[in-house]
């Protein structure tokens, strides 16, 4: 673990704008820097970088934060990965703190797992591009599939001898354990014998989405039916074949960039897609599509684009996983290749030009593919027609967003040539079985009522999820995050008319108030930025705005970074002889209407709740007390309104 003293060190000295220039260019402007948003497609530049407050903020795509923050998006790194980046970046050395000695035997499992594995990687590679059996067997596989140098290097690819146990004997040289070697797949065991898994196959390295080897793919080069055409790496403490893509660590920058993931399905289909400049390509490696893998894709885009052969078996296998893409809210689109393709053959067939267009020409929305698709199956039979129908209605229904589904059930009553009714009620029928399911509720223990005829509600937007008073609570936590620390002088008359004046931070002023007032924010993200401001107020020691921004917790490392950035600037209108105030002018203003407007808002949900409740009241003792709290309520409203300078009409 990171000392926190060392990740103040590193966040410190690490500056904004010499992080974000190293993948972004950035032009002067103001007191500011602005570049093009590397994290969404944009022609404008609206990419903003603050020095003196070091942090960044996209107001195109909303990201925001600081030099740490902007690793973790950039380079999809965890918090630890980032800060380590940024310690080597700086020279700064990092004494992590003594580990127990589980998580010491744990840590170097792993790390023993990946050394073993970077090791045969090199090996295999060396293998092929040194040796007389690499070069006329490994190599010449390659490059008679049409791979060059610059792409076999990139990913790594190798030959492992046949020879039996080569590479066991040249790892146990090296000082490498044999039941090591065993356990990560690299070698195999009978009896008392130690052999080589890969002996005689081309090699693919798999690699996690920090670039290090976590297992192989192997494959071999005869037609010996005896022998799987594909050995793969066993599970591991590194390696899950659920959780992984091939291709990701090369491919996550421009999905991320083209805010598109292509989905293939082999090792030989991604590197011929990269060799021609399509880099936004993974593959699930001849495996069925995961949610593990699914939500790997979803954390740089939310549209997948499938690209399968173009016969009846590749048509047919684009549609297995496709649930799994919609349920995680996901936007799912198909190619079909021409029948005699599949990925692979048709980018190294044909120019690149014709590739990139074939690929937006040909693109079709899932449902409307599976549509058309099943339709086509089914020609005339009513009966193949009644499942088809089923069929497209149970994958809208994995769809989160109502919205979603709705628009699909109305194309599809297009497509199909069924009363969008019908569609809407079988869809809720799928639904109301999902909801019963999950809350464990028996259908033959629902209470039986005749089925009424559905009349067709127009589509309601789903109320705000906002808590009560969500936008004033952003209005002092900004006024937390910006001048907590600052003093104001404050005047209080007691019982005899005496004016005092005393002084006291925003952060007491703000804190003390709402708290004497039993008035507590709702939204969390806010809450926690609240508590860390109590918290400092009791220990004498209030929090500044960096380590709101230098957080580990990414929503309160976003908001901080966004309510403390802005698009724009306020011009010197002095030398214009014109005087502006700015907030810093009217501070003590801004805190107490802040304050006060907060208050209306939640004394306001109260008298609401309590007016509700006195009209479904029936005991007149009940009713006295109500309306004893409604005109309490009423009295308070009034005055905060007569502070605020605003007239209650209701």
């Amino acid at each position: 673990m990171i000392p926190r003293e060392t990740i103040n060190q590193i966040i410190e000295t690490a500056r904004i704008e010499d992080v974000v220039s190293e993948f972004v260019t950035l032009k002067k402007r103001g007191s500011n820097l602005i570049g093009v948003c590397p994290f969404h497609k944009e022609k404008t530049p609206s990419f903003n970088v603050n020095p003196a407050r070091n942090i960044f903020k996209c107001f195109g795509c909303g990201k925001a934060g600081d030099s740490v923050r902007f690793i973790m998006e950039h380079e999809h790194y965890s918090y630890p990965e980032a800060l380590r980046y940024l310690a080597k970046k700086y020279g700064i050395k990092i004494e992590e703190r003594e580990q127990t000695p589980e998580e010491l035997a744990a840590q170097n499992e792993r790390e023993r797992m990946f050394n073993i594995n970077s090791f045969a990687q090199d090996y295999f590679s060396q293998t092929m591009m040194t040796t007389e059996e690499g070069q006329s067997v490994g190599l010449a596989y390659f490059r008679e599939r049409g791979f060059r140098d610059a792409i076999i290097s990139k990913f790594q690819l190798g030959y492992c001898p046949n020879s039996g146990s080569a590479f066991t004997e040249y790892a146990t040289k090296h000082g490498y354990d044999k039941d090591l070697l065993v356990k990560v797949g690299l070698s195999g065991s009978y009896e008392d014998r130690t052999y080589d898994r890969y002996q005689g196959r081309v090699i693919f390295p798999i690699h996690n989405l920090t670039g290090k080897v976590i297992g192989f793919g192997g494959r071999i080069l005869t037609s010996e039916k005896t022998k799987a055409k594909y050995v793969n790496s066993p599970e591991s403490e590194i390696y899950n074949k659920s959780q992984t893509l091939y291709g990701i660590f090369f491919a996550k920058n421009e999905i991320s960039r083209l805010d598109n993931c292509i989905l293939v399905e082999g090792y030989a289909d991604v590197l011929s897609m990269h060799q021609a400049g399509i880099e936004n390509v993974v593959a699930s490696s001849g495996t069925s599509l995961t949610t593990e893998q699914v939500r790997m894709i979803s954390r740089y885009t939310k549209n997948v684009t499938i690209l399968y052969d173009g016969d009846s078996a590749g048509i047919h296998a684009a549609l297995r996983g496709t649930n799994m893409i919609l349920e995680e809210g996901m936007n799912v689109r198909i190619v079909v290749l021409p029948p005699e393709d599949d990925p692979d053959t048709f980018v190294q067939h044909n120019p690149i030009e014709y590739v990139t267009k074939y690929l937006t020409d040909n693109a079709k929305d899932f449902i409307s593919f599976k549509t058309n698709l099943l339709l086509k199956d089914a020609k005339n039979d009513p009966i193949k027609k009644a499942g088809v129908i089923k069929d497209i209605v149970e994958t809208i229904a994995v769809i989160p967003d109502a919205i979603y589904r709705a628009t699909y059930i109305k194309e599809c009553s297009r497509t199909l040539e069924v009363p969008e009714q019908t569609l809407m009620n079988e869809l809720n029928k799928i639904l109301r079985a999902k909801l019963r399911k999950q809350l464990g509720i028996d259908p033959a223990l629902m209470p039986q009522t005749a089925e009424k005829p559905v009349q067709q509600q127009p589509v309601q937007q789903p109320e705000s999820t906002l808590p009560v008073g969500f936008y004033q609570e952003q209005e002092l936590v900004k006024l937390l995050l910006t001048h907590g620390s600052d003093t104001l002088d404050l005047e209080e008359q007691d019982e005899t008319g005496q004016v005092s004046y005393y002084k006291t931070t925003i952060a007491s002023l703000i804190v003390d108030d709402l708290k004497n007032d039993g008035l507590l924010f709702r939204d969390p993200t806010h809450k926690k930025i609240f508590d860390a401001f109590d918290r400092g107020l009791d220990n004498e020691q209030l929090p500044t705005a960096k380590d709101f921004i230098s957080s580990e917790e990414q929503d309160v490392a976003e908001l901080a970074a966004n309510l403390l950035s802005t698009q724009y600037r306020l011009d010197d209108w002095r030398r214009h002889r014109i005087v502006v105030k700015t907030e810093d002018d009217v501070l003590k203003k801004a805190v107490l209407m802040s304050i006060l407007r907060f208050k209306d808002m939640v004394i306001d949900d109260r008298r609401t709740a309590v007016v509700k409740e006195l009209q479904s009241c029936t005991d007149p003792d009940d009713q006295l007390i109500l309306l004893q709290k409604k005109k309490r309520l009423d009295d308070i409203r009034t005055k905060i309104n007569h502070d605020l300078g605003i007239v209650i009409t209701k």
